[in-house]
């Protein structure tokens, strides 16, 4: 009977620290995310301003870099709430009824060690899968979205180059939406170095067509109208060729925005990069050209590094925040430990972050980097069962 009470009573603690901690957790995580999100989404609107995409690709966009920001927040946000729930409960005195009540440090150690392994899969998880086919997935929008926006960005008077490969002037463009004297430099044929259009008047009108015929999706698209003009092409053997027109439409959705469309290493899915790096796995799975692999070969290893390796060092913070179990508010050294131990966690989160950057640059680097937390997990949780064995349970 005893031991059945003793067993119902450390769960009943277990789950009362846990539930406080992933409040905690929860709580610092959306606040910070939310934070950042903001920040990030201000940078993005360069999206609608400047390159004329729609406020609802720019949002999808945003939304679909959140699984990213989670995953870089998670090490320092669990730092920041462990420390914090060891620290309220000793002020609550919460702590000295934990050991009074029969409840061995070491085991409490060891079950903020298993926490921690649930967040560094967490972690894992995010880093591995989610976030890098959400970053993908918000590539692809931007590269399938039209140029919705390209009227309100036309200024009279000012070179407008928002699209690439398209330079447009308007001399005056009138509140109905029509523009006057039209200059346009079309720089994207494949058949001639480039096409001038000069024209009186012209506007923009936004059809409906049809792209998935099988499914029937009406999706609008926009059409710059010209009127009395004339259209001037160099050909590739410098030959000029002249055509006046009356009336001329040219479909703006045939050209692209100076939005970075191609995905980046760290948009690109974990098996594409391990790819690159060692072709163990089925040919034909990775995303990168063979050059880009071979060219950047230093940052994707560092790309795998971070999305395997940065998870690692969660239970190296669980067992160094730890070592505030070993001390009481009312020793003359509480104070100044509690700040030790949170530098000496910030650092090594701070040395993970450095040492990711350059670990792909040399192999002595990643062995480092792979090697550290183990090794200072183990060296820790002997020192922390050390300092234990020698305390009385009420300490």
């Amino acid at each position: 009977n005893i031991y059945i009470k003793s067993t119902i009573m450390r769960n009943t603690i277990y789950r009362y620290f846990f539930v406080e901690f992933i409040s905690l957790f929860a709580l610092i995580l959306i606040s910070t995310c939310v934070i950042v999100w903001i920040v990030q989404a201000v940078n993005y609107l360069d999206f609608v301003t400047e390159d004329g995409h729609a406020f609802s690709v720019y949002f999808t966009y945003s939304v679909l870099n959140i699984p990213k920001v989670i995953g870089r927040l998670i090490p320092l946000v669990f730092l920041i709430s462990l420390l914090t729930t060891i620290l309220q409960f000793e002020k609550n005195n919460e702590l000295l009824v934990f050991w009074t009540s029969g409840l061995n440090k070491i085991r409490l150690v060891n079950f903020v060690f298993i926490i921690s392994i649930l967040i560094t899969l967490f972690q894992l998880l995010l880093s591995l899968s989610i976030s890098p086919s959400s970053l993908n997935f918000a590539r692809s929008i931007l590269k399938s979205s039209n140029i919705t926006l390209f009227p309100s960005l036309v200024k009279e008077k000012k070179f407008n180059d928002t699209v690439k490969g398209l330079t447009v002037f308007v001399e005056k463009k009138k509140p109905n939406g029509e523009m006057l004297n039209v200059f346009l430099r079309d720089d994207t044929s494949s058949n001639a170095k480039s096409r001038t259009i000069i024209a009186k008047k012209g506007y923009i009108i936004t059809k409906g067509v049809m792209p998935f015929v099988k499914v029937g999706v009406l999706s609008e698209q926009n059409f710059l109208v010209l009127f009395d003009g004339v259209i001037q092409t160099e050909k590739i053997n410098n030959k000029i060729n002249f055509l006046k027109f009356y009336k001329t439409e040219i479909n703006l959705a045939s050209f692209e925005s100076k939005t970075t469309t191609y995905p980046k290493i760290q948009e690109n899915n974990t098996l594409s990069l391990l790819n690159c790096i060692k072709p163990f796995l089925d040919e034909g799975k990775t995303t990168l050209s063979e050059h880009q692999c071979r060219a950047r070969i230093d940052d994707i290893k560092s790309e795998l590094n971070r999305r395997f390796g940065m998870p690692l060092y969660i239970p190296i913070i669980s067992i160094i925040i730890c070592y505030l179990l070993s001390s009481r508010k009312e020793s003359k050294y509480y104070f100044s430990q509690k700040y030790i131990v949170f530098i000496t966690a910030f650092t090594i989160l701070v040395f993970a972050e450095i040492m990711v950057r350059y670990s792909g640059n040399s192999a002595l680097g990643t062995i480092i980097y792979y090697s550290l937390p183990p090794l200072l997990i183990l060296l820790n949780y002997l020192n922390l069962i050390r300092i234990f064995k020698f305390e009385n349970l009420d300490q």
